[in-house]
């Protein structure tokens, strides 16, 4: 592998994390959605990149049910049932934006002193991928438990799968048939989620997490 192949490898990846600290900056629904398109686009780049490294032409349907299907049919669906149900467009979150900018850099550094350790004896790229595939994951769980609202945990929950598929394609450990199944789930969960967000909607009037607690805390 020569230098700008493996440059350009560390550049996409590279780049996913750096999608995934917009998406912790965002506090409008729109932008974060938008952002998570964005994120999408970029993974498509990164695996389509990978597949022309490793000779592995399955990994090119890989990238194209990213591009097709989280940059652009999700990221669609969300604005239609943002706008359908009349959420409310800001996002509370339930830590500011500085620390949690601030916890997010704290996993970033501890993903890539955890795994650059744990494989020293791994392909270089594959290492430098898995770092920051577990970085990309973490920062998707910091977006679910810092936001309130149930659109912005989704899409924290579709950004830390993503991790997932960066993590598999530069590790080369994803079959085909796995990745058409993984890709389908995250498509019917979508689904399941947007029926779920119409319910919330519709008894209690809102699509914040604390309204939940709210009631239960009233019905016990």
């Amino acid at each position: 592998m020569n230098g700008l192949t493996f440059d350009i490898a560390h550049l996409l990846a590279g780049s996913l994390v750096l999608v995934s600290f917009m998406m912790l900056y965002q506090d409008r629904l729109f932008a974060l959605i938008n952002v998570f398109a964005l994120h999408a686009v970029v993974l498509a780049l990164s695996v389509a990149w990978q597949a022309y490294i490793q000779d592995a032409h399955h990994l090119y349907i890989t990238a194209a049910i990213a591009l097709v299907f989280k940059a652009v049919v999700i990221p669609v669906g969300l604005h239609r049932i943002i706008q359908r149900l009349g959420i409310h467009r800001d996002i509370e979150t339930a830590v500011g934006i500085g620390p949690t900018m601030l916890a997010g850099i704290g996993l970033v550094t501890l993903s890539m002193v955890l795994m650059l350790r744990v494989t020293p004896e791994a392909d270089p790229l594959a290492r430098e991928d898995l770092a920051f595939a577990l970085s990309i994951i973490l920062l998707g769980l910091l977006v679910m438990v810092t936001r309130r609202n149930a659109v912005s945990q989704v899409v924290g929950f579709m950004s830390l799968e993503n991790g997932l598929v960066l993590a598999a394609t530069g590790a080369k450990g994803m079959p085909l048939v796995v990745e058409i199944s993984v890709a389908f789930s995250i498509l019917i969960a979508f689904i399941v989620i947007g029926v779920f967000l119409f319910r919330i909607r519709e008894r209690f009037d809102s699509v914040d997490v604390g309204a939940l607690d709210d009631y239960r805390g009233e019905r016990q």
